[in-house]
């Protein structure tokens, strides 16, 4: 005998919050039809992608060759599909109502990856964290922010108003924005690309030996820090804007002109082991001590 009238009637009493014997413990906590949990076995190097239009994704790397995905819907608006193909995990979450609100379609993911993982990251709004994941990644968002931490491998950021923080991250970097700030704390990376239309930008890592940073904007503020005993060649320029800078320079052979325009600054700290171009419309650099 088909059991479909009874799950109907079951979500009747549920929906009516009425207490029918039996159901007491279903209709007093209805939430645990919006938590999902999905497990898949994967070998190295998986590929993991994870499109999401409103919620929060956190991502953290563990020990097992597995990938455990957990969301948490807000509403039964929203369907959350799973699926695995070889060596790679899809999650997408899907809107079924044509009438839902955009709160009613934030869905908050945890996932947790073997840490050599290649991550590709679509979100919309809410907010991107990834921790200790080791292999390349993609990450796009809107209005999301993006916090890495302990991150390695090739990293392609793109927000339009989302923030970026990259804490201890390695490999190499890139990350565009058209308002967002970045912060790039600890890096030990040896390629490091950011730019940002309106945001401010502060750099605060190791200057690695044959290294390049290049850091731009069109307005707001490139702050960098270094420490006495650091090596880098140094160009910082803004047209419209000020540079100010407490790094005692050498005069540098890579330079061996000045614009007719603007602010700027040539030169070399120690032996110039590292290159550090950075670049802004109207905004001001500072090149600064650590404290």
């Amino acid at each position: 005998m088909s059991t479909q009238p009874s799950l109907r009637n079951q979500r009747h009493w549920k929906a009516s919050g009425l207490l029918v014997p039996g159901l007491l413990l279903m209709s007093a906590a209805p939430a645990w039809a919006d938590r999902i949990e999905r497990h898949f076995k994967v070998d190295e190097h998986p590929v993991v992608t994870i499109h999401n239009p409103n919620g929060t994704i956190t991502v953290r790397a563990w020990t097992k060759s597995d990938v455990m995905v957990v969301a948490q819907r807000a509403t039964g608006q929203v369907e959350v599909d799973t699926e695995q193909m070889g060596n790679r995990v899809d999650i997408l979450t899907r809107q079924i109502s044509d009438t839902a609100a955009p709160d009613d379609l934030r869905t908050n993911f945890e996932i947790s990856v073997p840490e050599d993982t290649e991550l590709q990251i679509h979100n919309d709004s809410g907010g991107v964290n990834v921790s200790n994941v080791l292999g390349d990644m993609n990450v796009e968002t809107i209005a999301a922010g993006v916090d890495l931490e302990d991150a390695a491998g090739y990293l392609t950021i793109k927000t339009v108003g989302g923030s970026f923080q990259c804490v201890r991250c390695a490999g190499r970097l890139e990350v565009t924005s058209i308002s967002g700030n970045f912060r790039l704390i600890d890096l030990r990376s040896r390629y490091v690309r950011a730019q940002t239309s309106e945001g401010n930008i502060l750099f605060n890592g190791a200057f690695l030996p044959n290294a390049t940073y290049i850091l731009k904007n069109y307005s707001g503020i490139i702050e960098v820090r270094f420490s006495p005993g650091d090596s880098f060649d140094l160009s910082a320029t803004s047209l419209k804007g000020k540079v100010h800078n407490e790094a005692k320079l050498i005069p540098s052979s890579h330079h061996h002109f000045l614009p007719k325009f603007g602010n700027a600054l040539f030169g070399a700290l120690n032996s110039g082991r590292a290159s550090v171009n950075l670049n802004s419309f109207d905004g001001t650099i500072n090149i600064l001590k650590r404290d």
